[in-house]
């Protein structure tokens, strides 16, 4: 077995993209040290493994997910709904929501030097795997950092009325905002594979699939959250990184029916 390593220009620039992200996120207040350390490890993985363009789409998620978790931040502050302190994540967040989109990559990497599992698993059906895992952890992020805002929450379960910040809770403003940010995703991602690299494009499926399968693994986190994780047989960064692996994997079912 061969494994198609990239050439050292490549890996040049994909360390340059990748630490100057991290610096950014760092001096950004997006991750504390050891999240910007983490995030710069995904990134190569990523980005040597899988593709460029999909750095480019791991960008795109970080300034959506810093623009959620920026909105009226000084409000989530005053209330105790912010995370760390300035809202910025740790190595822990990273991993919880990049796990999955790493794990795509890894497997692209391997099945392109073995014959029939790079049939199978094909670089556009990678790619299109991995724009469904970045759409679910963006539609979570936004619905959790700007429904949170909303007073008017429900438990998914039951549809009754609980407080804010209560595992499992939905609101209006929060189920908007999860969807616009699965659709902007997959718009985005579409855009790029369409305008950059077709070799990546997986069809329609590419845009309608992961939009939502984004939207959809959102609900799965807060079903989750309403039953095992309010029973403390999981934790929040848990229940992100199930909810993801969940919605990638149907949205992979459905491109392949």
């Amino acid at each position: 077995m061969t494994l198609p390593l990239p050439d050292p220009i490549s890996i040049l620039g994909v360390t340059l993209f990748c630490l100057a992200m991290a610096i950014v996120a760092y001096k950004r207040r997006i991750f504390e040290l050891t999240g910007s350390v983490s995030a710069f490890i995904v990134g190569m993985v990523i980005g040597i493994c899988g593709d460029v363009l999909w750095l480019i789409l791991l960008l795109v998620f970080l300034m959506s997910s810093f623009g959620a978790t920026k909105y009226r931040f000084e409000w989530k502050k005053a209330q105790g709904f912010q995370e760390g302190t300035k809202g910025e994540r740790t190595w822990r967040n990273v991993l919880a929501n990049g796990a999955i989109p790493t794990a795509i990559a890894l497997a692209s990497f391997v099945a392109q030097s073995i014959g029939s599992a790079g049939a199978f698993f094909s670089k556009d059906i990678a790619s299109f795997m991995f724009v469904s895992a970045i759409a679910v952890a963006a539609s979570d992020t936004a619905a959790s950092e700007i429904g949170i805002v909303d007073p008017r929450v429900y438990l998914i379960t039951t549809f009754k009325p609980i407080a804010r910040g209560t595992d499992g809770g939905v609101s209006l403003t929060g189920q908007f905002a999860a969807f616009i940010a699965a659709a902007y995703t997959s718009v985005v991602s579409y855009v790029i594979f369409a305008g950059l690299d077709k070799s990546l494009l997986a069809g329609p499926s590419t845009l309608f699939i992961p939009m939502l399968c984004g939207f959809l693994g959102c609900q799965i986190d807060s079903v989750i959250g309403a039953t095992w994780e309010r029973d403390k047989k999981i934790g929040k960064l848990g229940n992100n990184f199930l909810s993801i692996a969940l919605g990638t994997l149907i949205a992979l079912a459905l491109a392949l029916l």
